[in-house]
């Protein structure tokens, strides 16, 4: 099993859902930096449980503490281990389901990997609980790209079939949290959460899409074949439980599209080269152009479903019926939106950091 990735910068998952806590340690950070603590405790509220009425009632304080790695507040260069406490744990349900793997999730999958030995508690290892590491990570990654004015977005752009229309940075900053759904267009925003509510009520999920965009990379960051960056950016999202599609740029788009109209033509712009449109998505060959990174992350509709579906008692080998019972989101896009941008954070720093662009340790300032 990986539970780690990166090369200069290399994040370790560990925790369960219903285990004691969740944690990360990130190796390779640069030393010298200043960590404000308030930022990422901020980052943790918005990926937290029990925020409003379409998440899971789990209520969490995700209090971040830091166990490793930084000496009044400052990066030492020593790995950074960081994690929060599972307090408002339930398992009961699940000991029901112990021998009726749930449609949709990784149970069965699970159990034939590991024999049966793994941690079956709110979907363990692969519960979405594990996301709240990669926010950990993800918030000090942030931290190294503010220095050189990179800034990475991210909002509910989809879910089912209400689709948010075209958005400015600026509308994407400005109001992203200005609702529950995390959609900056506050029309779209209304329609979602009616319809979240009403799939909520039905006792049923939905899916939807994140669109996540990454501004001021540097052009030449990345590699050819094996080391692309649109791989190691896929990778990474598909971390990220219930992820089932990326696409970069015009995406599926790109099917439908003839050359003259995907070919991106390069201009000259007070004397920098840019792109006339951008349906690479600001990588071409594996490698940074020097436009904005922007993908789409598509999510599946949260298994936990309190409909009756059809499964089979793996211990006794007989058909049967479950119900699943306890505490989901309807619907986990508008949470998983800072969880996209921890993810995209970490890729770009790693980059970074092995193109030079981030040193080993900040300079004093003079």
């Amino acid at each position: 099993m990986s539970n780690s990735i990166g090369k200069k910068l290399v994040v370790t998952s560990f925790g369960e859902s219903h285990g004691k806590c969740i944690g990360v340690v990130v190796d390779g950070f640069p030393a010298g930096y200043k960590i404000d603590l308030d930022n990422i405790q901020k980052e943790m509220d918005r990926r937290r449980p029990g925020q409003s009425n379409i998440t899971t009632s789990r209520k969490e304080e995700d209090k971040v503490e830091v166990i490793s790695g930084l000496l009044n507040g400052v990066s030492t260069g020593a790995p950074i281990c960081m994690l929060v406490w599972n307090k408002d744990v339930d398992s009961s349900k699940y000991d029901e389901l112990r021998w009726t793997p749930r449609p949709g999730h990784a149970d069965y999958t699970a159990e034939i990997r590991f024999g049966g030995y793994q941690d079956y508690r709110g979907g363990g290892r692969f519960s979405g609980r594990n996301t709240a590491g990669l926010v950990m990570a993800g918030s000090l990654a942030k931290e190294l790209l503010k220095e050189l004015d990179i800034e990475v977005l991210a909002y509910t752009s989809k879910i089912g079939d209400v689709e948010a229309p075209e958005i400015t940075f600026d509308e994407i900053r400005d109001f992203t949290e200005s609702n529950v759904v995390r959609c900056p267009h506050k029309d779209t925003a209304e329609i979602t959460l009616n319809l979240l509510e009403k799939i909520r009520d039905e006792g049923d999920s939905i899916g939807g899409q994140v669109r996540a965009i990454a501004l001021n990379v540097p052009p030449g960051i990345g590699n050819p074949v094996f080391g692309n960056l649109e791989g190691e950016l896929s990778k990474m999202f598909y971390s990220i439980p219930a992820v089932k599609a990326v696409e970069f740029g015009a995406g599926v788009g790109h099917a439908e599209m003839r050359g003259s109209e995907s070919n991106d033509e390069f201009l000259l712009e007070k004397g920098k080269i840019i792109t006339k449109s951008n349906n690479c998505g600001g990588i071409q060959g594996g490698i940074t152009n020097g436009m904005p990174i922007t993908c789409i992350i598509t999510f599946k509709a949260t298994p936990s479903i309190s409909k009756p579906q059809q499964t089979v008692n793996i211990e006794g080998m007989m058909p049967c019926t479950v119900e699943i019972k306890g505490r989901h989101d309807p619907c986990i896009v508008p949470r998983a939106v800072p969880v996209v941008e921890s993810a995209m954070a970490l890729v770009l720093a790693d980059y970074l950091l092995e193109a030079g662009h981030i040193k080993q340790f900040k300079e004093a300032d003079k």
